[in-house]
């Protein structure tokens, strides 16, 4: 499993499902609504500068985080 990194949200589309994060070290990475984890059946969003904790795997286009969590 890797490790999990942390990160801010540069910018999210609620319309489109999508965004990018900021890492701490490193390019920024693509996040989908999909990689969000929500408490229950939430709905899937994030707000540009939320700070994020999250796994980096190998998507089809490069990067890409998955198991987002908030860090609040």
């Amino acid at each position: 499993m890797s490790a999990r990194e942390k990160g801010t949200v540069k910018w999210f589309n609620n319309d489109k499902g999508f965004g990018f994060i900021q890492r701490e070290q490193g390019a920024d990475v693509f996040v989908h609504f999909r990689a969000i984890m929500t408490k229950g059946d939430g709905y899937r969003t994030l707000v540009e500068g939320q700070r994020v904790e999250f796994t980096v795997t190998q998507g089809q286009k490069g990067p890409q985080a998955e198991n987002v969590t908030v860090i609040e």
